[in-house]
């Protein structure tokens, strides 16, 4: 469906050095879009810029570290010396420190939350400027099932993410006017660099896996025809949105008890 093409389009993601970045870039490029891709080390991104060219894209590599306000705008500025517009960005960047609420430390705190919602906003901020002025743009910022859940071990992380759902109402408000959707793509449970410790427990991943109403974890192909939709005309009369990927997860659902034996 011509909708989904994004053939002539460029998409910026953050965070591409690995993991789901990887598979959001990969995802738009494969449905025609060239990518602008960052990472705060420019060099850990030749390998998969690498396979982006050999897919036929343009594919720019730059560096930046979203937790700093000069850095966001020096990689935009480059950004669009390489290409004249950024149709898409993808705010991929973020962190978790995964601890018990009482051994949160100061920092800890304030790497997650400047990583994961401050960054995610000051991004937004620097690329819609840009977007404005073409009356068009599709900004996916990227959430979890903690935007919408909470979670023991994960008290910074989920007001992070919380906070990413809330920014996303907020932006979508403010910059539709100029033409500019803006959604949150929510992702459950999917093995990444930071959780892969927790899927070698094999007890740990049946018990999950019998919470979520699919019976299993996510894929990295159940991600990509989300992100492609969010960042195509398919989902031009949506904003402000939060597309929760979780197999189910978020219903709340748990293994039914089983009946009684009733004499």
């Amino acid at each position: 469906m011509k909708e989904f093409d994004l053939h002539g389009r460029t998409a910026l993601v953050t965070g591409c050095s690995r993991g789901l970045g990887q598979i959001f870039a990969r995802a738009l490029a494969e449905a025609g879009a060239d990518l602008i891709i960052t990472s705060r080390k420019a060099d850990d991104l030749k390998e998969f810029q690498a396979e982006m060219v050999g897919l036929g894209r343009k594919c720019v590599c730059l560096s930046c570290d979203v937790r700093n306000h000069e850095s966001i705008e020096s990689m935009v500025e480059q950004a669009f010396q390489a290409v004249p517009i950024i149709d898409i960005l993808v705010n991929n960047a973020g962190c978790n420190v995964r601890k018990p609420a009482l051994e949160v430390t100061w920092d800890d705190w304030n790497l997650i939350l400047d990583t994961n919602l401050r960054g995610t906003f000051f991004v937004s901020q620097a690329v819609a400027k840009r977007m404005i002025p073409n009356g068009f743009g599709r900004i996916v910022n990227i959430g979890s099932l903690t935007s919408v859940s909470g979670s023991a071990g994960l008290g910074p992380y989920g007001a992070s993410r919380g906070g990413v759902k809330q920014l996303t109402m907020s932006l979508a408000d403010d910059w539709g006017k100029f033409g500019i959707t803006v959604n949150c793509l929510a992702p459950g449970w999917f093995r990444t660099a930071q959780n892969a410790v927790m899927y070698e427990d094999q007890e740990w991943l049946s018990y999950l896996s019998d919470r979520i109403p699919l019976k299993r974890p996510g894929r990295p192909d159940d991600l990509r025809g989300a992100v492609v939709f969010l960042a195509s005309d398919a989902s031009a009369y949506i904003t402000g949105q939060t597309l929760l990927i979780d197999g189910g997860m978020s219903t709340g659902a748990t293994k039914a008890l089983p009946k009684k034996k009733v004499n």
